[in-house]
């Protein structure tokens, strides 16, 4: 059978790093208050030559090093993002004019932050399909640009950033490395828990992050706890067998909920949340990338990815790395 395979990784933060405290000089907040409801220290904020392209090209170079690529071996760039570069055309041809790649198939996904696994998910399903050999999946965000900064409860949790993989599609025994399962949800009656007040075609402005903190945190250790056990489900394997989760970084709390309700113990959970904040879409592959190359994630290891974010929109994937 063919199979999409993970092979290199990389990241891109902006040159930025912003304390709490730093934060506090600004917002009327404390770092004693942030970490003790998020588990949040340090984000890092895109600087005016720094946007969504700029990072998610930075995050594929350093994927195609990590891989042995080159950015003409690519045929298919899915970029996940909620903040593109322009309305149109999509910033994943950004990436793709960046790298020097003169003709593959690019476009964007939004789900917000589980953007990187409907993006995932798709360049999964075009590879299985014979449709690409080897793809960038990429998540990239520049959400500062949409924070409201005098919003105490919103601005403190998210940060700029951007993560990659390269897919490559390679023949493979049912044990063998790869993407074994996909599970993705929405459900768009939750709209207002999670949201940006404004688009082109409503107040033609970019609008502003809007969220209702504790209706969300319900609805995502629920929703996350139950998506990774529908990956796991017929596959063979279940929690136990798992020797990494690399969740969505948006909250210590929700993670560590997440992890008991599964069963999990805590050393088996990647958090980079402390370090990058909420980068939305690109926090599960920032979080990945952390985690390969501090030796912790290696090949053979099974892993769950997984993540909800406005919409709602929620998913998770099993893979071999």
């Amino acid at each position: 059978m063919i199979r999409a395979v993970i092979t290199g990784t990389g990241a891109a933060l902006p040159r930025r790093r912003v304390s709490n405290a730093e934060l506090a000089q600004t917002v009327d907040t404390t770092d004693e208050w942030i970490v003790e409801r998020t588990g949040i220290r340090f984000r890092h904020l895109a600087g005016p030559d720094e946007t969504t392209a700029t990072l998610a090209t930075d995050a594929a170079r350093a994927a195609l090093a990590a891989a042995g690529r080159a950015p003409a071996d690519i045929d298919l760039i899915v970029l996940a993002t909620a903040t593109p570069d322009q309305t149109f055309p999509a910033s994943a041809t950004k990436v793709q004019a960046a790298l020097g790649i003169d003709d593959c198939v690019s476009f964007d996904v939004a789900a917000v932050c589980s953007g990187f696994l409907y993006a995932l998910h798709v360049a999964d399903s075009m590879i299985r399909a014979g449709a690409a050999r080897r793809a960038l999946v990429i998540g990239a965000e520049t959400f500062s640009r949409i924070l409201d900064w005098e919003d105490r409860t919103t601005c403190v949790l998210f940060g700029d950033g951007a993560g990659a993989i390269v897919l490559e599609a390679e023949e493979s025994d049912s044990g063998a490395r790869g993407i074994l399962s996909t599970r993705l949800h929405a459900d768009g009656r939750h709209n207002g828990l999670l949201y940006v007040d404004g688009g082109p075609s409503t107040t033609g402005t970019v609008g502003h992050v809007r969220m209702k903190g504790r209706e969300v945190f319900r609805h995502a250790v629920v929703n996350l706890a139950a998506v990774m056990e529908e990956a796991l489900a017929g596959t063979g394997y279940c929690a136990n067998d798992v020797d990494w989760v690399v969740p969505h970084q948006a909250n210590a709390r929700i993670l560590d909920a997440t992890a008991k309700k599964l069963g999990l113990p805590p050393e088996r959970v990647v958090m980079t949340v402390d370090q990058h904040a909420n980068t939305s879409a690109a926090s599960v592959p920032l979080a990945l990338d952390v985690a390969v190359r501090d030796g912790r994630i290696t090949a053979g290891d099974l892993i769950v990815l997984e993540a909800m974010g406005g919409g709602f929109t929620w998913g998770a994937a099993l893979v071999r790395f």
